[in-house]
């Protein structure tokens, strides 16, 4: 029976497993984003946001824990200052994944996953909200246009002289 047993295996053995989820784990983190199929960044995603939630209190019980799963002194590091300061107010869903199309070859999902707080480009084009529309008539929208037009000449004219 399977019970209480959700996540995938990614038909590999458990030591391949881990070792495939530490080296995506410590590229996600010194990257901020990697390229990779959906069922890897799923399961990514279930072992990467507990060690990235473990950074938000720099202890020295944390930092064991975290390197016990990684193994990378560097990953650890920039775990703990530069991720961690960015996470403290996020009370969790530190990554996301974004569905890139299937790949050529075997047509497997493919995706990338990133770290939240990292993409500029998304952080900084926010949609402006759009004001309500109204109804106007073609003939105002006209004198409009048409004022600026005739405005611009006339300011031109007495700074070339």
């Amino acid at each position: 029976m399977r019970h209480n047993k959700k996540f995938n295996h990614l038909s590999r053995k458990k030591a391949h497993r881990d070792a495939l989820l530490a080296n995506m784990t410590i590229s996600l983190i010194m990257h901020k984003r990697i390229f990779t199929t959906l069922a890897k960044a799923k399961a990514l995603r279930m072992y990467a946001e507990p060690l990235i939630n473990r950074a938000k209190e720099d202890s020295t019980p944390n930092r064991r824990l975290v390197f016990a799963h990684l193994q990378n002194k560097e990953a650890v590091t920039e775990l703990f200052r530069e991720v961690a300061q960015k996470i403290a107010n996020r009370p969790g869903g530190y990554t996301r994944i974004l569905k890139t199309g299937n790949r050529l070859g075997d047509n497997a999902k493919t995706c990338f996953i990133e770290l939240v707080d990292y993409n500029e480009a998304m952080l900084n084009d926010k949609p402006a909200k759009k004001g309500a529309r109204t109804r106007r008539s073609r003939r105002g929208a006209g004198k409009a246009a048409e004022a600026p037009a005739t405005e611009a000449p006339a300011a031109e004219a007495p700074a070339a002289e």
